[in-house]
């Protein structure tokens, strides 16, 4: 019990210390792709997936430390979204089982900003003044993505613990930015009927900067619940609701819920909802499991920026 005190009090240290910040930071952070939902089943529940101890490899994105209630021996996930302004959306993720000494992970990020047209000026390239203001150059690429390396373990039957490690970097043409962030989770079990708790502290590191110009890192703090009320875990019929605090550190304070019905560990239908975010309200979605492979698919309402489709191919291996 001690040990998850220890464990719970360095991961509220963060949030202490964003919180004497004086005044609200909103948008003023950078590598904002990092809080992008990754994976249909997040999607779906309206990212209340922090206290969800079966995400397999998807936990690498919400809470590295379900990884260690896996029981696959080794598990990979692949996830694609078309998202906002003809970008794409992609993730991959592997977890490996190694027994007593814990569980490893490697997940990547990316989203994909495409081609770009670029325009130069004629002027300034030494051209003449009559001719026109602007002359199409080709086009240009940019992205974003994010690599880490994860290690997770249960420590008894209830409590399990994980941290991330992993290098970010954000490119536009020629200029990028690079920087290394931590990720940490806690999960319990509190034996209080199927009640779990958990805890994360996501993308925390120091300020980055993109060529003269110093940013913070888009870090945030989650506290979840979640519960069976109806079936368990393991028989045919199970209904989860869970929930999720988030405090965001360019941003006001969020809460996401979610609702998951599972019938004969095969099939299963998704709802969430996001209160106080400024675009996005209600989520949904399904999976389908055969054998060793799962198919989660997750429709997230974005407001006035569309909607947002995303599909999950999971395998244990």
């Amino acid at each position: 019990m001690n040990m998850i005190k220890r464990m719970l009090m360095l991961l509220l240290v963060p949030v202490v210390l964003i919180s004497q910040t004086e005044f609200k930071k909103v948008g003023s952070a950078g590598y904002t792709f990092l809080t992008i939902p990754v994976g249909a089943r997040t999607a779906a529940l309206g990212e209340a997936s922090v206290s969800l101890n079966d995400m397999g490899p998807e936990a690498l994105f919400s809470n590295p430390s379900t990884i260690g209630f896996t029981s696959a021996g080794q598990s990979v996930s692949f996830s694609y979204a078309p998202w906002i302004a003809e970008t794409e959306h992609q993730s991959a993720a592997y977890v490996y089982n190694a027994g007593d000494v814990g569980f490893f992970g490697l997940g990547v990020v990316r989203l994909d900003m495409g081609d770009i047209p670029r325009y130069i000026d004629p002027q300034a390239e030494g051209g003449s003044a009559s001719g026109p203001l602007y002359q199409y150059g080709g086009t240009y690429s940019a992205d974003a993505i994010a690599i880490g390396i994860t290690y997770g373990r249960q420590m008894t039957e209830k409590f399990s613990f994980g941290v991330t490690a992993k290098y970010v970097q954000e490119r536009i043409d020629v200029y990028k930015s690079t920087n290394v962030l931590f990720d940490a989770g806690m999960l319990y079990h509190t034996g209080f009927g199927s009640l779990r708790v958990a805890g994360a502290v996501r993308n925390f590191g120091l300020e980055s900067k993109y060529e003269a110009a110093l940013f913070k890192m888009p870090t945030d703090f989650r506290f979840g619940a979640s519960a069976e009320v109806l079936g368990g875990f393991e028989e045919d019929h199970r209904l989860t609701m869970m929930s999720e605090f988030l405090h965001p550190t360019d941003n006001d304070e969020r809460i996401n819920v979610g609702l998951e019905y599972c019938l004969m560990r095969q099939f299963t239908v998704r709802g969430g909802y996001k209160f106080y975010s400024d675009e996005e309200t209600w989520t949904a979605g399904a999976g389908f499991v055969w054998q060793m492979v799962a198919l989660d698919a997750a429709y997230s309402d974005m407001g006035r920026l569309g909607a947002i489709t995303r599909v999950t191919v999971g395998i244990n291996l």
